[in-house]
């Protein structure tokens, strides 16, 4: 049985890490160790922040949980409520959107059953849309977890969510075979 979010507290590992994050910065700057902090936070919490473990981290750096909630709400990369194993984020911005990502979305919509925000039933998948991830020149793309996945179709998209929900070992990067951004090979 998982311990209740009020209990939270770093494991052994991720206090070690925590502290040596917080050593890096001048005696009486420690909150500018927030960001690193949540994420590792975040990543302990099965990829998401609830209260509880925000007022943990504020604890830690001895801060008002305003100050916490502020930086949680502001940045797209920290979640309020629990995700999927699979947390995939459509990029919406300009590039992506002018390259197909509509259909990225209503691929993922169609495969998975759910709508942008939801997650499945099985808790394998949750789909968002977000602004900008920074990979323009291989737009559309997609960050599943850590990993982007770049020049997408829906097609592809629907065998990278085949293969993650049959859990496949999957390619990651450009799925049109672009080493990094290197311009696309046309065929004559």
């Amino acid at each position: 049985m998982k311990k209740k979010q009020a209990d939270f507290k770093f494991n052994a590992k991720n206090l070690k890490m925590a502290k040596v994050i917080i050593a890096k910065y001048p005696e009486g700057k420690q909150r500018s160790a927030t960001l690193p902090l949540l994420e590792l936070a975040q990543r302990q919490n099965d990829n998401w922040l609830p209260v509880p473990v925000m007022d943990y981290v504020a604890d830690f750096l001895d801060l008002a949980p305003i100050k916490i909630y502020e930086v949680v709400t502001f940045y797209s990369m920290f979640n309020t409520e629990p995700v999927g194993k699979n947390f995939i984020q459509v990029c919406r911005t300009t590039p992506c959107w002018l390259r197909g990502a509509n259909e990225i979305t209503k691929a993922c919509k169609k495969k998975l059953g759910i709508g942008l925000g939801e997650t499945t039933k099985d808790g394998k998948f949750t789909v968002k849309e977000v602004e900008c991830l920074g990979a323009c020149v291989n737009a559309p793309m997609v960050q599943i977890n850590d990993d982007y996945f770049e020049d997408l179709t829906a097609d592809s998209m629907g065998k990278i969510i085949d293969d993650l929900a049959a859990g496949k070992k999957i390619q990651i990067g450009s799925q049109a075979g672009r080493q990094c951004s290197a311009p696309v090979e046309e065929k004559v």
